[in-house]
This record gives C-alpha cells, sequence and structure tokens, in this order.
C-alpha cells in the first residue's frame, strides 16, 4: 500500500486571515492533526496546487479525492490532472457534489456519468464517487444515465457561482432530495468487485 498524498498551497482565505498576516498558512495545523491522528508516517503532503503537482505525477492511484477549487475550471482540471494515473477499478470522488458549488456537480455528471469508462457510481451524502472499470463500463450505462438524470438538475442552479435565494433555493434543495443517495454496502462493492464480465 501507497502513502495518502495530501495536496494542499494550505493559503485558503475562507480559512485565514492574509490581511492580517499575509504570510499566514494552515500547513502546520495539518501537521498537528496528522500527528495527532497517529498517521504522520502514512501521509505525503505537498504544499502545492494540484495542477503543479498533476504536471509531474508519474504514480498510480487508487482513490482519486477531489476536494479544492470548487468552480467548475478548478474541479475540471483537477480531474483532468490526475485522472490519468487511476487505475482500472480505482475510484474517484468529489466532495461538496450536492452542494452548492458549480464544479464538483457538473464534472462528475458530464466526465464521469457520462462515460463507459465508468461502471458503479453514486452519492453519499455530499460525496459524489464512481469506480473506473475501463473493460466493462458500458454495462452500467442505464444506471449511471439514470442517477445523471437527476444529478444534472442540479447544474442549473449553481453554474453561475452566485448564492442561492429565496425560490431558487428551495427548487434546489427539492432537486437535491430527488438526488439517490445511500451509504456503500460491503457485501455490494465486493460483488461488483469480482464479478465476472458477461458476454458480449
Amino acid at each position: 500500500m501507497g502513502p495518502v498524498v495530501a495536496i494542499d498551497p494550505h493559503n485558503s482565505p475562507i480559512l485565514l486571515d492574509h490581511h492580517a498576516d499575509p504570510g499566514s498558512s494552515s500547513y502546520k495545523d495539518f501537521l498537528n492533526s496528522i500527528h495527532a491522528a497517529g498517521v504522520s508516517n502514512h501521509v505525503e503532503s505537498h504544499v502545492a496546487y494540484s495542477a503543479d503537482v498533476a504536471s509531474l505525477w508519474k504514480r498510480p492511484i487508487r482513490v482519486l479525492w477531489i476536494d479544492g477549487d470548487h468552480s467548475y475550471e478548478g474541479a475540471k482540471n483537477d480531474f483532468h490532472g490526475f485522472f490519468p494515473h487511476l487505475v482500472p477499478h480505482g475510484v474517484v470522488a468529489f466532495h461538496d457534489a450536492l452542494n452548492a458549488f458549480p464544479g464538483p456537480i457538473r464534472v462528475f455528471a458530464e466526465e464521469i456519468l457520462g462515460s463507459d469508462g465508468f461502471g458503479p457510481a453514486g452519492f453519499v451524502h455530499s460525496i459524489a464517487w464512481a469506480q473506473f472499470r475501463p473493460e466493462d463500463g458500458h454495462e452500467f450505462r442505464l444506471r449511471r444515465s439514470s442517477l445523471s438524470r437527476r444529478a444534472s438538475r442540479l447544474i442549473p442552479f449553481v453554474e453561475s457561482g452566485a448564492e442561492l435565494h429565496g425560490i431558487a433555493k428551495r427548487r434546489y434543495k427539492l432537486s437535491r432530495f430527488l438526488v439517490p443517495q445511500s451509504s456503500i454496502n460491503p457485501k455490494d462493492w465486493a460483488s461488483l468487485m469480482v464479478t465476472p464480465r458477461r458476454p458480449r
């Protein structure tokens, strides 16, 4: 098993007050957190933007977790930067796909649910996930299409990036409620991993 690779510039304006301290960073807090959790030896950290690391990346990826720039361009670049290294049967997941951000839901619906390169897919709370199945992803097309129809209804509400208010916010919440969400059953997941391909 390889390490968990964490890529973050640690300069989020949401978490830090750059007016009071232009050089502030959350990196020390990050190191303290993984040390307190006892996982420091299993985490490889990069204080960098994902695009800079992606351009030099060569290693295989089994789980690609995308949770950074939630704009459409940011989520799309994160996905395309690392997806070429995702191994077959690996998993890609987007955080905040069911929160009011333009990037994660659109990239998930367009690039993943619309692709026969992916098999099982779903939502767990705000997390969108899919398994990379380049050999038999077409066999999951109907399931992905059904999920895509509901998930894609969220895109018009969030694509501008503007904060939702009033009736638009209520309509967004109703559309989000209609997106199927469920936890992953380990037995079902295991059966997907070992089920032989059906003859074409």
